[in-house]
């Protein structure tokens, strides 16, 4: 009987703990950025937060970097899952060293890729423009509809933390001297339209993009080398710095994808923390998603469901048994 009793009152206390686990996870914010990838993770970090550890989630639209001055600043949102910090590093880290926020693992454990493209099929024409002295030496063939007299380098949206680097590296490779055009597309969708239009009309395209994206995977593009090599120091000191007066032309590094919450986020659900710092995907794996959201025409939500269906070889790893057993549950409720 006193075994019986000890017994009971484990389970009891156990009990008690994971419901004040709950309870104290609250409010949570998840910000979604506006690309594909960046709104499947956040768009399964609420589901598996919702079901699995019982916080009240609430996603919101984000850009890099207000959505990151907004951490450090107001403490919201709580997570951002897919921050590509590389022009916002210095203030993130000083975020963390106020004790305002903290990074959580990666949820793109093969790093990202970015660079300057353009079609496969124009380099099978001509391997020159493979390089940027071929860019150059051809601009004419970018030319702008609307603008004869010019010619069209795509680049980052306005609040994406790449329109810094792009831009200077526009400006370091002297591509206006050569009658390029540094234009905004307005959206990272009309971004990727952009180079699905010119891809399915086998037209003429060059411009910024990264991967891991369903764009990169659909369309075969040829990364442009700028004959320089990669200086990764110089790249974080001028190229992603607002204040480059000066920029020299460098490769883009392999680019470091965090995810960042806050230390009241962290503090708050440490068992939902440890999920948030365990998810990762490689890049083949978003890959093959974000085909899969694209051909579907899906939204975040209805990839999640897919992803946790068909693929539980991957999540099921980043959370305990009991966990499991909830998303599970939940899954089963909504198919």
């Amino acid at each position: 009987m006193r075994k019986l009793l000890v017994t009971s009152f484990f389970l009891a206390l156990t009990s008690f703990s994971s419901s004040a686990f709950s309870s104290e996870c609250g409010r949570v914010s998840i910000a979604d950025m506006n690309w594909d990838s960046a709104t499947l993770i956040a768009s399964l970090d609420r589901f598996i937060l919702e079901h699995g550890f019982g916080c009240d989630v609430q996603v919101i639209a984000g850009d890099t970097m207000p959505t990151g001055a907004s951490m450090i600043a107001a403490g919201q949102p709580d997570i951002v899952p897919e921050f590509w910090n590389n022009s916002f590093k210095q203030a993130l880290d000083l975020g963390v060293q106020q004790g305002v926020i903290r990074y959580a693992g990666s949820p793109l454990s093969d790093g990202g890729e970015e660079g300057f493209w353009v079609p496969d099929y124009m380099v099978e024409k001509d391997p020159a423009l493979a390089t940027i002295a071929g860019i150059k030496a051809n601009a004419a063939l970018f030319r702008d509809p609307q603008n004869p007299g010019k010619s069209v380098f795509m680049g980052c949206p306005v609040g994406w933390n790449c329109r810094i680097s792009a831009g200077h590296l526009f400006r370091a490779l002297q591509l206006d001297k050569f009658g390029f055009d540094l234009v905004d597309p307005g959206s990272g969708i009309a971004l990727a339209a952009s180079i699905a239009e010119a891809y399915e009309r086998k037209q003429a395209w060059f411009g910024y993009y990264w991967a891991p994206t369903s764009v990169l995977g659909k369309y075969k593009m040829v990364k442009v080398d700028f004959g320089s090599g990669t200086d990764e120091q110089y790249f974080k000191e001028c190229i992603i710095q607002h204040d480059c007066a000066a920029p020299k032309v460098t490769m883009y590094p392999l680019s470091v994808v965090d995810t960042v919450v806050t230390e009241r986020f962290a503090k708050n659900a440490p068992e939902a923390l440890a999920y948030i710092s365990a998810r990762s995907f490689t890049n083949v794996q978003m890959n093959q998603l974000l085909a899969w959201m694209e051909k579907q025409q899906a939204d975040g939500e209805e990839t999640v469901e897919y992803f946790l269906a068909h693929y539980p070889g991957i999540w099921t790893e980043w959370l305990d048994t009991a966990t499991v057993g909830k998303i599970k549950k939940a899954l089963s409720e909504i198919q």
